[in-house]
């Protein structure tokens, strides 16, 4: 019998192939088995050099420009113990693009305006004392405003859109060479349509126009008041448009400022914006009580002056002449002026004027605000002026149209009252009326809050007011609100719910961006 020994050499051959063709796959997979962790490692380097890096710059940065020491501790320790988290949620909002956007502002319309320094302004009583203690808060004001006290000038109080919206139009009417309009809010539908009627008729008869409304404060109608104006041939500018992600990054960086020139020889300011809600009698849907104000004299110029700047920035022109600037004369026995507050060269230049304010007063404080979140500095001055003897007035409203502020702010109540500080909430309608009296002689009124946002993060205007007269007239105002108003007590926050003080405790942790 005879083997076939091929196919016992084929089948050995194949045995020792197969064999050979498993032992290189054992060593390929064993190399492939080494191959991710080795890529894994240096992926790993990379990471920790790219996190490190982003630690190491959001760290220099940290420590280079940030003024908040509170607040700096906490960012180091997010970047240390969660460097890439960390560093990029430092870059999204620790960083204060609010300044960085202010400085292009400023730079962007020159050297600011300044006026020659005066005497120091003297405020002339029967009483020695009062006369000592009102100059020292007049320099003290003089010297932190970039604008100088100016006599002879003569402030209305206008109660709600009822009375103001109808001067502000007839004022326009009667324009002959200029009209400054700068607002926060106006809308192109209701009273803000006879505003567009009246502003293109001034324009059609000669009268310079120049309209500035905030980007933000466009969003409120539709269609938006600037592409009203615009069709219509009236020079108007958004103030700093921004659109997609820049518009939550410089979501605070608005100009909050209500400003009405006309003929550069009367004025309009306040807090109120232009818009339906405002007209209280006509029964509007969401109706809004607010102040505003009419002033001649002087100050003026001022006002024209801060409404100028801004239009410079937006469009580039330069406003000066005769049309803008005339020679004014005294119109009254009012000292007034002009504070200017934003995110850039007068950054806080409205707290420290509050403070000063309130750490010269003698026997009276009143707050009327929509929105009362003081910075810290400004609540210990208000329970310091409790705990001297000054009696502190705070009216804010009971049902805001923001209701977290509303919230945070019931979590400042307790120590404010437990020194001595007297709060009321204000029933509906809305109340957005905002002043501070001080003693018998002092207010102050404009656009600002009482609130981080507006302290801090917005462009403002203001009038520091020294007249006895307009300030009696203006604790009449106060005297009316704060006696509708009901009374914050003791018992009343110790009764509090439990969900309630929760949710408020939640709200207080907005508060620097509120």
């Amino acid at each position: 019998m005879t083997l076939d020994t091929s196919d016992a050499a084929g089948h050995s051959g194949g045995v020792f192939l197969f064999r050979s063709r498993t032992s290189a796959l054992r060593i390929n997979a064993q190399h492939m088995s080494f191959s991710p962790t080795l890529a894994l490692t240096w992926e790993m380097i990379v990471l920790g050099a790219v996190a490190l890096a982003f630690s190491l710059t959001a760290l220099l940065h940290l420590l280079t420009h940030h003024r908040d020491h509170r607040s700096a501790g906490f960012w180091v320790a997010l970047i240390v113990f969660s460097p890439v988290v960390g560093a990029c949620l430092y870059a999204l909002l620790g960083i204060n693009f609010v300044r960085r956007k202010g400085r292009d502002y400023r730079e962007a319309i020159g050297v600011v305006y300044r006026q020659p320094a005066p005497d120091c302004p003297l405020f002339i009583h029967g009483e020695p004392e009062s006369a000592v203690n009102d100059c020292a808060l007049a320099t003290t004001l003089d010297r932190i405003s970039r604008f100088h006290f100016a006599s002879g000038n003569r402030v209305e109080i206008l109660e709600n859109g009822d009375e103001a919206m109808p001067a502000m139009l007839e004022a326009i009417r009667a324009a002959r060479s200029s009209v400054s309009l700068s607002s926060y809010i106006f809308e192109a539908h209701g009273i803000g349509s006879e505003f567009v009627r009246e502003l293109v008729s001034a324009g059609a008869r000669g009268v310079e126009v120049r309209v500035i409304v905030d980007d933000a404060g466009t969003r409120y109608s539709w269609p938006p008041v600037t592409r009203e104006l615009r069709r219509l041939g009236v020079p108007v500018r958004r103030f700093m448009p921004n659109r997609l992600v820049m518009r939550l990054i410089t979501l605070n960086l608005r100009n909050h400022k209500k400003l009405l020139i006309v003929d550069g020889a009367a004025a309009f300011t306040g807090g109120m914006n232009i818009r339906q809600g405002n007209m209280i009698l006509q029964n509007p849907p969401h109706p809004v009580r607010d102040l505003h104000f009419r002033v001649t004299g002087p100050v003026v110029e001022q006002m024209q002056r801060v409404f100028a700047e801004d239009w410079q920035f937006c469009a580039g022109e330069p406003l000066e002449g005769n049309a803008w600037f005339p020679k004014l004369q005294p119109a009254g026995a009012t000292h007034a002026l002009g504070i200017v507050d934003g995110p850039d060269e007068d950054i806080e230049v409205m707290p420290a004027a509050l403070f000063a304010s309130l750490n010269a007063a003698r026997s009276r404080v009143c707050i009327i605000t929509p929105y009362f979140l003081p910075l810290s500095h400004l609540m210990a001055a208000l329970k310091l002026c409790s705990l001297r003897g000054v009696e502190v007035m705070i009216v804010t409203p009971a049902r805001n149209n923001i209701p977290l502020v509303a919230w945070a702010a019931r979590t400042l109540y307790p120590e404010l009252v437990k020194t001595g500080c007297r709060i009321f909430e204000s029933p509906p309608p809305f109340d957005h009326s905002k002043m501070l009296l001080v003693d018998d002689a002092w207010c102050c009124l404009g656009s600002t809050n009482w609130d981080p946002r507006s302290l801090r993060l917005n462009f403002e205007f203001n009038l520091a007011c020294h007249d006895p007269d307009l300030v009696r007239r203006l604790s009449a105002v106060f005297e009316k609100k704060r006696a509708e108003s009901v009374e914050v007590t003791t018992a009343m926050l110790a009764e509090t719910p439990l969900r309630h003080r929760l949710r408020n405790g939640f709200a207080s942790l907005f508060i620097p961006v509120l």
